[in-house]
């Protein structure tokens, strides 16, 4: 096996959950080979450089194994170099810094009645508000 279809490279090493995703991905023009926009047909060989636009990242992988099949996640990372720059991955952790985890209520509490909601979403302010407008 020489070469493989790149949305059907993109799934079988996880960087896409379907085939699907990944194809309307390639079509959209937001993965690029070796700086050249793809189609979801073309195919990629071992040593290429892909440039993979995702949920606004721009993330850069090398080619170092060819697969069709889908496999494990730590199969998966072995099949690629993930070359993407420092300041990429910096820009996803300012991203989800701030973002507060699970809201927690005590065991045995109950759901909030009325009232407690409402002071509840005072707290918090109007972005969470949806009753209004």
């Amino acid at each position: 096996m020489e070469k493989v279809r790149i949305d059907k490279w993109l799934w079988a090493v996880r960087i896409f959950k379907s085939r699907t995703l990944a194809g309307d991905i390639v079509r959209s023009g937001k993965v690029r080979i070796n700086d050249s926009i793809v189609k979801p047909s073309t195919s990629v060989s071992v040593g290429d450089k892909l440039t993979v636009q995702k949920n606004g990242f721009a993330l850069e992988y090398e080619v170092v194994k060819l697969i069709e099949k889908r496999v494990g996640a730590p199969i998966a990372v072995t099949c690629y170099t993930d070359h993407t720059p420092q300041d990429e991955l910096n820009k996803y952790k300012d991203w989800f810094a701030g973002k507060a985890g699970t809201e927690f209520r005590e065991k045995g509490a109950g759901r909030p009645t009325k009232r407690e909601r409402r002071t509840i979403e005072h707290f918090k302010g109007d972005e969470f508000d949806q009753d209004e407008e």
